[in-house]
């Protein structure tokens, strides 16, 4: 599972970087993916994390949770 955090979507709440520090980092008022991070093990907390995304920001293999 690949994970990535869309910056033009992003209006950044925090919550990924909440939730999942080790993943997750939250910079100049956005989410982004930590380096060498964004294949991580995580499958079930970070579909949870992308699911409750605010702004449905977090990508797992390119696409919306959602989709």
């Amino acid at each position: 599972m690949k994970v990535s955090v869309d910056a033009d979507v992003c209006y950044g709440s925090g919550e990924c970087a909440f939730r999942a520090p080790a993943v997750f980092g939250f910079e100049d008022g956005y989410g982004f993916v930590l380096p060498g991070r964004a294949e991580s093990g995580e499958d079930e907390l970070i579909r949870d994390i992308a699911e409750r995304c605010p702004s449905q920001a977090i990508r797992i293999d390119g696409k919306k949770v959602t989709d």
